[in-house]
C-alpha cells in the first residue's frame, strides 16, 4: 500500500500532512464498517442458520478483527491501516521532525486502545441509548430502578456530550489547517503522537522489518509458542490488510450502494423470501394432515399468537416476516434475540407496524 506511495521523496519540510490526507484516511475507515456490516446482513438474510449467529455478534467480530489489523500495522508500520493506506505514520508529538519510524509502547497501545475499543464502547453506548429511545416511543413502561434512571439521565445528557465533542473536533481541525495545532483530532492529542508522511527511509526499515528472520534453537518451549502465535496472528493480519487494500473500493461501493438514497432499489434486489403461509391457512386445505391440526387450539381461528398460545392482544406484524403476535410478547421477543421467532430472519424493533382493526377503535 504505502510502498507504492506517492510521498517517497518527502523532505522534511513538507513531512506533515494536508487536512485533505488526513480526512481522507478517516472516510476510509468510516465506510469500512457499514460497508462489511450490509455484507454480513445480506448473508444472514441468505442463511439465517448459518450466520444469524455473525450478524447477531458482529460488533464483537469486528472489534476482533479490527484489534488484529491495528495492531499489525502499529507494529510493523507505526500506522493504523487507513493511515498507511495514505502514506502516513504516527510519530511522536513534538515539535521536533521524526528521525526514524517507530513508536513507544505507551503510545502503541495508547493508539491500540482509541482506534478500536473506544469506537467500540461508543456504539455499545449508542445502541443502548436508542434501544432507551424506542422503549419510551413505544410506551413499554419496563421496572423503575436506578439503572433504568441513570439511562434515563445519559439520554437526555448525550445529546449535549456528543455536540460538545463535534465541536472540540471541528476546532481541533481549523486549528490544524492554520498551523496551529500539530494533530487534526483530540484522538491523536490523548495518544501523544502526530501524524507525518512516509518517506523512502521509512519503507527501507519497513521491509528490513518485515525481512528479519528470529532464531528459535535455543529458545524454550514458551517462547517459541508465542513466536509461533504471533506469527499465525501476524498472518490473519497479513490476509486481512491485503484484502481490504484490493476490496476497499468495493467496500466503498457497498457503503454507498445500501445508503439512504439507494435504499428503494436495495429493497428490491435484496428483499427477504416470501415466508411460509401461516398454520391456519393450511388447515383450511383439503388434504391437511391430522398432526398439523392437532398444533392450534380449537376456536384459535388463526388468531392466536405464535408465542404465547393465546388470542392476539394489540396485535402486531413483523415486516420481515408477514407473520402476526402480541405487541408485548413479540417486542420482547425481538429485543432479546434480533429475529423473527418463526422464520428466524434478523430483525429489529423498528420493523414493527401495529395492527389497528375496527373493533380496537
Amino acid at each position: 500500500m504505502a510502498q507504492a506511495g506517492a510521498h517517497l521523496t518527502s523532505t522534511a519540510g513538507n513531512e506533515q500532512p494536508s487536512i485533505f490526507e488526513v480526512l481522507a484516511q478517516e472516510t476510509l475507515m468510516d465506510a469500512l464498517k457499514p460497508a462489511l456490516r450490509h455484507a454480513l446482513k445480506v448473508l444472514a438474510e441468505c442463511s439465517p442458520s448459518r450466520f444469524g449467529v455473525l450478524w447477531r455478534r458482529f460488533d464483537e467480530l469486528y472489534l476482533l478483527l479490527d484489534l488484529l489489523l491495528q495492531n499489525h500495522f502499529l507494529s510493523h508500520c507505526s500506522s493504523s491501516f487507513s493511515e498507511n493506506f495514505y502514506g502516513l505514520k504516527r510519530v511522536s508529538g513534538g515539535r521536533g521532525f521524526p528521525v526514524r519510524l517507530g513508536l513507544h509502547r505507551k503510545s502503541h497501545w495508547r493508539s491500540l486502545l482509541l482506534l478500536c475499543v473506544v469506537p467500540y464502547l461508543r456504539a455499545k453506548l449508542e445502541a443502548t441509548l436508542a434501544k432507551q429511545r424506542d422503549e419510551e416511543d413505544f410506551s413499554i413502561q419496563l421496572a423503575r430502578s436506578r439503572g433504568r434512571r441513570l439511562y434515563r439521565a445519559a439520554v437526555a445528557a448525550y445529546p449535549y456530550v456528543s455536540s460538545a465533542w463535534q465541536a472540540w473536533v471541528f476546532g481541533q481541525q481549523l486549528l490544524f489547517v492554520f498551523g496551529v495545532s500539530k494533530t487534526h483530532s483530540p484522538l491523536l492529542w490523548f495518544a501523544r503522537v502526530r501524524l507525518a508522511r512516509l518517506n523512502a527511509q521509512d519503507i527501507r526499515d519497513m521491509e528490513l522489518k518485515s525481512g528479519d528472520a528470529t532464531d528459535l534453537t535455543d529458545k524454550s518451549l514458551v517462547l517459541r509458542a508465542w513466536w509461533l502465535m504471533s506469527q499465525a496472528a501476524r498472518g490473519v493480519a497479513l490476509s486481512l490488510s491485503t484484502s481490504l487494500s484490493m476490496g476497499v473500493f468495493f467496500l466503498q461501493f457497498l457503503e454507498w450502494w445500501y445508503s439512504s438514497d439507494n435504499q428503494s432499489t436495495v429493497k428490491t434486489l435484496t428483499s427477504l423470501p416470501a415466508p411460509p403461509p401461516p398454520l391456519h391457512l393450511q388447515e383450511e386445505a383439503p388434504s391437511v394432515p391430522a398432526k398439523l391440526s392437532e398444533e392450534t387450539p380449537p376456536g384459535s381461528d388463526g388468531r392466536n399468537c405464535r408465542l404465547c398460545r393465546r388470542l392476539c392482544t394489540n396485535s402486531t406484524v413483523l415486516s420481515t416476516s408477514g407473520f402476526v403476535f402480541c405487541y408485548r410478547c413479540v417486542y420482547m421477543y425481538v429485543k432479546a434475540k434480533r429475529r423473527c421467532p418463526v422464520t428466524g430472519y434478523p430483525t429489529e424493533l423498528q420493523h414493527l407496524i401495529k395492527i389497528y382493526s375496527p373493533e380496537s377503535g
